[in-house]
């Protein structure tokens, strides 16, 4: 008898530990690794995505985390029965954070949770009035990364570090960036809750077939593979087999519209509603989650372009006010966690002649400036330009040096600029302090850019030359490449990532040059040194050179301040592989020096590793 009261005792005492951790709302899920998400869900008030007070922006949740060498204030947010992904709930009691750990060891949170009048938009710590679990205190600890291969998670978060190129935290390892620019509608995806379009077919701008349909990407369904995610019995296949397909081609970045009201597609929104700002929808935003994890297990980068063109004045009228700093709020409560992302401020952002009304000088840096500010992590963030350089030169000379902004994400019409492009703006932004990561994002003229593989008269050579390996060799950070609007599967039709296969082929051939034979990072743009002026040159003098000929000729490379020899070999960017020998295989420093032939196909382009056999 007293041994079972006694056992009743201790199960009344620990049912009564349990409902107390429930009651104060800690739940901590995650696998409490380094570089892997912490979510922390909490008890709150239970209210619903159109209740009063607003739960988005009339309660404020942050939660500090602090480690012996670092501490990071991280924004929370409503997630309403905190599986709404699954339950497609619109209303709850639960309030979440997410928080990637950037070292190992033990830990501290403590949360502060008030609420107020438009409170989610102050920065005063102590505004408003301390509610439900404002104060919960707790640790948890944290072990070593246990991945590998193209997983962040392995690698550690994508930083901007002041130099021309992104580095991963964990690693060392510099980034070069290689993917999809299109469609630009990617979330606008069927499965996602709350999506739909909303426009009329004459608002597609000059789209000669417009889609008014939702992505369904069937032809990636069977790309998924179990255990992938999916959401609500099998949804959500599709758009994972999607990016499963672009990350088996070596790509490691997708760029997405967040917000398209007004613009193109008019059919990818955070809100609840079409014509809702200051609300957003739990489970739509859950389920892109879910897809934004699975870019992080296979080595994607979010590129959220956060707005368009047409749609830069429609928060708070291109101020950063209440509308827009709620949205960027809820876009780095939600997402900022994730371990490489570009934050980009805008699409073809500032003024054109086709679009004269836009966002000043002024504007682009409040909003440019918030987003840093307010991102605990600090990630890349950037700015889209025009195609017309005139427009593009004007915008981008003004932001030149501004502590924060990491980069320009350069569109260009016409393709040949893509080499200068890149030197003018590194040159220019080293030379006013700040240097930049210049990346060419897209590509003109605007009815085409990059061909589909079928396209009888086909332009991926010439991108191929001229964008690819031109931006590269100017000490670029990558490239995205977009589909036109008058192709098949185009800027917002595509459905089918499969139409440009050769295209991701030579992208990722340019990439493992780059990052298996190249020390990159270390390395200048030196097109001087060569007599060729068509070709581009990379060096660390004294050590290696790569260079890239478009088309073959005999071309000296100037090696007069150099001793020593050097082996000389060639690749092939249009099938990868490995390093071959030519006509000449090795060179003395000292002098000029003919680099010789190719291996075989003199007609084409050749890319050229010279690099000193002496011992130092």
């Amino acid at each position: 008898m007293k041994t079972r009261n006694l056992l009743l005792l201790i199960i009344v005492f620990f049912a009564f530990i349990l409902l107390s951790c429930t009651k104060s709302g800690v739940v901590i899920d995650g696998e409490l690794k380094k570089w892997h998400t912490v979510t922390l869900t909490f008890n709150g008030p239970f209210t619903g995505e159109n209740a009063e007070p607003n739960p988005f922006l009339d309660y404020r949740l942050m939660i500090t985390f602090a480690h012996d060498s670092a501490q990071y204030k991280v924004p929370g947010f409503y997630a309403a029965d905190g599986n709404a992904g699954e339950t497609s709930a619109d209303s709850g009691n639960k309030w979440q954070v997410r928080f990637t750990p950037d070292h190992e060891g033990t830990w501290a949170y403590e949360a502060s949770f008030r609420q107020d009048k438009n409170i989610a938009i102050s920065d005063a710590p102590d505004e408003g009035n301390p509610v439900f679990f404002d104060g919960s205190k707790g640790t948890f600890k944290v072990g070593s990364p246990n991945k590998a291969g193209n997983d962040f998670r392995g690698k550690g978060r994508l930083r901007y570090t002041g130099h021309r190129y992104l580095q991963f935290a964990e690693t060392g390892q510099y980034f070069l960036k290689g993917g999809a620019d299109s469609p630009e509608n990617f979330l606008a995806y069927e499965d996602f809750d709350g999506t739909f379009y909303k426009g009329d077919s004459e608002h597609r701008m000059g789209e000669a077939a417009p889609n008014t349909s939702l992505h369904q990407y069937k032809k990636h369904y069977n790309d998924w593979n179990t255990g992938d995610p999916e959401w609500k019995d099998g949804k959500g296949k599709a758009i994972t087999g999607a990016l499963n397909y672009l990350a088996s081609r070596g790509m490691n970045s997708v760029y997405f519209l967040t917000m398209n009201i007004g613009g193109d597609g008019e059919d990818v929104w955070p809100y609840t509603d079409y014509e809702e700002r200051l609300r957003f929808d739990c489970s739509k935003l859950d389920q892109w989650e879910k897809v934004f994890s699975h870019m992080d297990k296979l080595g994607i980068m979010l590129h959220v372009v956060t707005q368009e063109t047409e749609n830069e004045l429609l928060l708070d009228s291109g101020n950063t006010n209440l509308e827009r700093r709620l949205y960027y709020r809820e876009l780095i409560a939600r997402f900022g966690h994730h371990l490489a992302i570009t934050w980009n401020m805008g699409e073809e952002n500032g003024y054109a002649g086709f679009t004269p009304r836009a966002q000043t000088t002024h504007q682009q840096k409040e909003m440019i400036k918030y987003m840093k500010e307010h991102d605990p992590y600090k990630s890349f963030v950037v700015i889209h330009t025009h195609s017309n350089p005139v427009y593009r030169y004007e915008i981008l000379n003004n932001l030149l040096g501004f502590e924060f902004l990491d980069g320009p994400s350069i569109q260009i019409g016409n393709p040949l600029d893509a080499h200068n492009e890149c030197l003018s703006w590194i040159k220019k932004s080293q030379k006013a302090g700040k240097s930049w990561v210049v990346n060419i994002d897209e590509i003109g003229p605007a009815w085409r850019g990059v061909d589909p593989d079928d396209r009888q008269i086909n332009n991926q050579d010439t991108v191929r030359k001229y964008v690819l390996w031109a931006s590269l060799m100017a000490g670029g950070g990558g490239v995205e490449w977009y589909f036109g609007y008058k192709n098949h599967n185009n800027d917002l039709g595509c459905e089918d990532w499969r139409s440009r296969e050769q295209m991701w082929d030579y992208t990722r051939f340019a990439l493992e040059f780059f990052q298996n034979y190249l020390p990159f990072a270390e390395m200048e743009p030196a097109d001087e040194l060569t007599d060729n002026p068509a070709d581009y040159c990379l060096a660390k003098p004294g050590k290696i050179y790569a260079i890239y000929l478009p088309y073959v000729k005999d071309t000296k490379i100037d090696l007069t301040q150099d001793n020593g020899l050097f082996e000389l070999l060639w690749y092939n960017p249009r099938n990868g592989g490995e390093l071959m020998k030519g006509s000449v295989t090795e060179v003395k420093g000292g002098q000029n020096q003919f680099i010789g032939k190719p291996p075989a196909d003199p007609q084409s382009d050749w890319a050229v590793l010279l690099r000193n056999l002496t011992k130092h």
